[in-house]
Parts: structure tokens; C-alpha cells; sequence
């Protein structure tokens, strides 16, 4: 935050779907339910993972570290949108929105290098199954997990001190309903050079490589999934995988329309598009994150078995 033309920007003014009031009512209404359906949906997923020991294996690790992932990425900007669609005024202070930025690039990131390790679990239980149990031991899988958030919170550290050290003008205003990093650089009054530098690096690390692992594993898995003799076996190793595969088409899908999508330059092409953006911004941070625990339940026998598990013996002790 600096001195800027005898100025100090200390706040600034979300802008999202300003022209749209009445948009604003449907959206608080059913981004606030759909986020109360993504504490429950995650809550009981990690529940259910931790509860039922015969979950207690690397696969529902990186699941149960997805759910809390989840959690936390919409907790970082619900909360923010929520406010700001019933305020007229939507104001957040400087040191609120960098805090802000910084929690959901780090979960952004996080999620990617997640899905990779997700995808390098699905790799090995398919095609080295004897030896799964030696591979993704626990002194590997855990680190594997932890390496995930460290990349997510060291480069989003990165990131956001570059684009403090930026002075602002007098427009302070972000034409977003969060803070979101590439909306706040547009305001920078100086150079950004580095910042770009410094993201498409961060772009080719945690976003590229992670989608490269992820694809080079599944032509390995389908290879191997093909070779398997029996209809019945096929189906089976497919299922194993068709869950995660689901969640990274939805995740990298979304990206791609987030930073792929033509800029508008009429003033009614624009207003479309602003519209356009806010509901590809929700999708990706708040529909996922409810999307995603579904995705691995209702098509997961042990995880439905371990619900009704874990609801059978509480009633049952409630009972007595």
C-alpha cells in the first residue's frame, strides 16, 4: 500500500453485478444455501473418513484432504460475497482484501497440486496393485498431501507480497464480487510486468505439470484397464477412478473458460460478459466444492456403506 498522487488507497469497492440488484437478492439467496450445503456435504464426508477405519486408506486421505480443502476455499470468499450483496456500498479494506486473496489463491493452488497427487494414488493402485500397499505407505502419502498445501500457501505468499508492494490509484474500484487476483493487478497504477512473470511461472508449476501428471497417468491406467481380461474387472478398475476424473474435468474445464474466454468491447457486450464472469467465478468456487462430495459418494459403495454405518450405531446410542 503506497502513497499515490497524495492519496492512500486503504479500502476497496466490489464492483460484481452492481448494475444488478435484483440479481444480487437470487444470488445471496442461493449462494448462502448452496454454501451450507458444502459444510454439510464436506462435514460429513470427513466425518464418515475418519470414523469408518476401513476408510483409512491413501485414496480417502486425499479425499478427506479435498473436503477440508473445500471447506476452507469457500469459507475464504463466501463470507466476503455474502456481505457485499447486502451492502450498497460494497467496501472491504485494503488489509481485508490481501488476506482474502491470499486464502483463496492458496486453496486454488492447493486444489491442483492435489488432484495430481490424486491422479499419481489412482496410477499405482491400478497398475502396480501388489505393490500399492509398499508404495502409498503413510510415510508417503502424508508428505505427499503435505507438499500440497506448502506449494499452495508459499506461492500464494509469493503472489500477493508482489501485488502489496504495488501502488494504487484513485480507482479502487474491483469490478469483481471477491478479490481476485488478476482484477486487483488491473488496478495497479505501475508496472506489473513481474507480477505477470512471476503468474505465468506459478501458472506453469501448479497448473500445467499438475494437469500433465494427471494425463500422463490416465493413459497409463486406461492402457492397463484395457489389458484387464474380464468386463466385470474393467469395470471395476474403471470405477475407481471415474470420480477423480469427473472433479479434474470440472476443475481445469472451469479454469479454462475462467482465463480462455474472448474480452467484449461494446458496452452491452460487456455487461453480459460481466454477468458471464460472475456466474463462471461461482461455479468454480462454490458449485464445485458442493459438486465434488457428491461425485465421490453417490458412486462409492464403501463411502455409502460407512454413512449408514456411522447413522445406525448414533441412533443406536441414542437410543439407549
Amino acid at each position: 500500500m503506497e502513497r499515490t498522487n497524495g492519496s492512500i488507497v486503504t479500502e476497496f469497492v466490489l464492483a460484481g453485478l452492481s448494475a444488478h440488484p435484483k440479481l444480487q437478492t437470487v444470488f445471496f439467496a442461493l449462494i448462502l444455501w448452496v454454501y451450507l450445503m458444502i459444510l454439510l456435504e464436506n462435514g460429513v464426508l470427513i466425518s464418515v473418513i475418519i470414523y469408518d477405519s476401513h476408510l483409512h486408506t491413501p485414496m480417502y486421505f486425499f479425499l478427506c484432504n479435498l473436503s477440508f480443502l473445500d471447506i476452507c476455499y469457500t469459507s475464504s470468499s463466501v463470507p466476503l460475497i455474502l456481505g457485499g450483496f447486502l451492502t450498497v456500498r460494497k467496501r472491504v479494506s485494503f488489509s481485508g482484501c490481501m488476506v482474502q486473496m491470499f486464502l483463496s489463491f492458496a486453496m486454488g493452488v492447493t486444489e491442483c497440486v492435489l488432484l495430481g497427487m490424486m491422479a499419481l494414488d489412482r496410477y499405482v493402485a491400478i497398475c502396480y496393485p501388489l505393490r500399492y500397499p509398499a508404495i502409498m505407505s503413510k510415510g508417503a502419502y502424508v508428505p505427499m498431501a503435505a507438499a500440497c498445501w506448502v506449494s499452495g500457501l508459499v506461492d500464494s505468499a509469493v503472489q500477493t507480497s508482489l501485488a502489496m508492494q504495488l501502488p494504487f490509484c484513485a480507482n479502487n474500484v474491483i469490478n469483481h464480487i471477491a478479490c481476485e487476483i488478476l482484477a486487483i493487478l488491473k488496478l495497479a497504477c505501475a508496472d506489473i510486468s513481474v507480477n505477470v512473470i512471476s503468474m505465468a511461472g506459478s501458472n506453469l508449476i501448479v497448473l500445467v505439470i499438475p494437469l500433465l501428471v494427471i494425463s500422463i497417468s490416465y493413459i497409463f491406467i486406461v492402457a492397463t484397464i484395457l489389458r484387464i481380461p474380464s468386463t466385470e474387472g474393467k469395470h471395476k478398475a474403471f470405477s475407481t477412478c471415474s470420480a477423480h476424473l469427473t472433479v479434474v474435468i470440472l476443475f481445469y474445464g472451469t479454469i479454462f473458460f475462467m482465463y480462455a474466454k474472448p474480452k467484449s468491447k461494446s458496452s452491452v457486450g460487456a455487461d453480459k460478459q460481466d454477468i458471464f464472469e460472475v456466474l463462471i467465478s461461482l461455479f468454480y468456487g462454490v458449485v464445485t466444492p458442493m459438486i465434488n462430495p457428491l461425485i465421490y459418494s453417490l458412486r462409492n459403495k464403501d463411502v455409502k456403506a460407512a454413512v449408514k454405518n456411522m447413522l445406525g450405531r448414533k441412533t443406536f446410542s441414542d437410543g439407549l
